[in-house]
């Protein structure tokens, strides 16, 4: 076994603390990367104190993972030592269900093994995240990251990037087409990047007017007060699509409306609650609501290229390891613009 250090929670009500514990040995097809960066996700809070339930403690977050390779099996063939390798939410999969044979592993129909607070692929042991030292993964589930980039603002697209990126691509979002971003989080401010990227004519939709000036210098073109009645009026079957990444209590319905006639709107932020949706908001323009998470390992290396080629990265605050709970703190009062990323060097 490999000992290594991390940051955990031990239980839900605690504060996250040094951890001591092991990583298994490099195998045939393993690489083990040295975490130089690794992002905060909204998830990453929501898991700690088991807002979703099914929290495994003792738990180690994180699941937006760049560093070094200084360990390679010798069976290894996508990857060598001096490598920079990244890590995204997901460590394994079963690799035989029809999703996993077409590179959509992230809707893997048997096991998927969450990089952290889950289980590896004997459904016993568990997994640890990037608020650590060092990872062992399998290469096939291994990214290959750019040195084109700031690396500390790379780490947020293994999640922020590719759970906004894939919809995009999915969907077809194109030059020309009018799109809708709702909500300008970590998630947000990547959507626009990506959508202005592709062409798209991108309009920020969002209840807190001070953001205007945010969503302009991001790349939006417009951007939409959804508090003022008149803008919302003015909107109705405005756009073609529209992605949604609040994850706080919100009216879908509000946002439907919006939406031409067989346009469609994707959540890909989560609501603690249920949100309703009268059906009246669907059927009378044949519009489609649906849902995304992030992508397959493919698609998301397929991200990673085009961010590296159109010089595309999170934007960033970087903290030390031991600032994590004063970073959560502020991510819930909305302080950050517009991803937390720590920095392993100071663990």
């Amino acid at each position: 076994m490999i000992a290594t250090q991390g940051y955990a929670a031990q239980n839900a009500k605690a504060p996250l603390s040094p951890f001591n514990f092991n990583r298994r040995e490099v195998g045939m097809y393993d690489i083990k990367i040295d975490i130089q960066f690794c992002g905060v996700c909204h998830s990453d809070l929501h898991q700690v104190r088991n807002e979703w339930g099914g929290s495994i403690y003792p738990m180690v977050p994180g699941h937006e993972i760049v560093g070094k390779i200084s360990q390679v099996g010798a069976g290894v063939t996508k990857f060598k030592v001096g490598d920079l390798a990244g890590v995204g939410c997901f460590v394994d999969s079963c690799r035989a269900c029809a999703n996993c044979k077409v590179g959509n592993e992230q809707y893997c129909e048997n096991w998927l093994a969450g990089t952290y607070n889950g289980y590896e692929m004997d459904r016993k042991t568990p997994t640890y995240g990037g608020y650590s030292k060092c990872i062992v993964v399998d290469e096939n589930y291994c990214l290959k990251i750019s040195d084109k980039l700031f690396l500390p603002a790379v780490a947020p697209l293994l999640c922020a990037g590719i759970t906004t990126y894939s919809p995009l691509r999915h969907w077809k979002v194109g030059a020309g087409q009018k799109v809708g971003i709702v909500g300008l989080g970590g998630l947000g401010h990547m959507a626009v990047k990506f959508a202005v990227s592709f062409g798209a004519v991108v309009t920020v939709l969002s209840s807190s007017p001070s953001k205007e000036s945010d969503a302009k210098q991001l790349g939006a073109h417009n951007f939409l007060n959804t508090k003022d009645k008149s803008s919302i009026s003015k909107a109705k079957n405005q756009f073609d699509f529209i992605l949604d990444t609040v994850a706080a209590e919100h009216d879908l319905n509000l946002h439907l409306s919006m939406l031409r006639t067989d346009a469609t709107m994707v959540l890909v932020g989560i609501p603690s609650d249920a949100t309703p949706v009268h059906a009246l908001s669907l059927i009378p323009k044949r519009k489609t609501l649906a849902g995304s998470m992030i992508g397959g390992i493919r698609e998301t290396q397929e991200m990673l290229d085009y961010c590296a080629t159109n010089n595309i990265v999170s934007d960033i605050e970087l903290i030390a390891m031991k600032d994590i709970e004063t970073a959560y703190a502020r991510m819930l009062k909305g302080e950050v613009r517009y991803r937390f990323v720590i920095d392993l060097a100071t663990l």
